[in-house]
């Protein structure tokens, strides 16, 4: 999987990167039965400079997974640790990759069944419209 990291109002360290690549990373389990390469675009910083409590960070992950067109699984998170944002970030993502996934098998099964269907029908009742 490739990741791309961007940081926003926020200095990029090494520990903020393998943080990140660690908990990115292992979306890549999830990612099996998926032809083609996933791409992962995040984006750490901080939303304002202006909050009078603290410092609010912002985690944003899109993950470009291979379908006929492009498909794009996006996830925000707002927190006031970076890395409970990366943490939210992560499990909104593996969801959505569970559900993607879900979908693609659901259709497979559900074309194999029509097929199955179709088999079991002799040639002549396809003419005459008979199941």
């Amino acid at each position: 999987m490739q990741i791309t990291i961007k940081a926003t109002n926020l200095e990029l360290t090494q520990e903020i990167k393998d943080y990140l690549n660690e908990k990115i990373g292992g979306l890549e389990k999830f990612k099996e039965g998926l032809n083609g390469s996933v791409i992962a675009r995040a984006e750490v910083g901080t939303t304002t400079a202006h909050h009078q409590q603290g410092k609010i960070f912002r985690a944003e992950v899109n993950l470009n997974v291979p379908k006929g067109n492009q498909k794009v699984l996006r996830a925000v998170a707002e927190r006031e640790n970076l890395f409970e944002a990366i943490d939210e970030v992560k499990d909104k993502l593996q969801r959505e990759l569970k559900k993607y996934k879900g979908g693609i098998i659901a259709r497979q099964r559900r074309g194999a069944r029509l097929f199955k269907r179709l088999g079991r029908l002799s040639p002549l009742s396809w003419f005459r419209g008979e199941r």
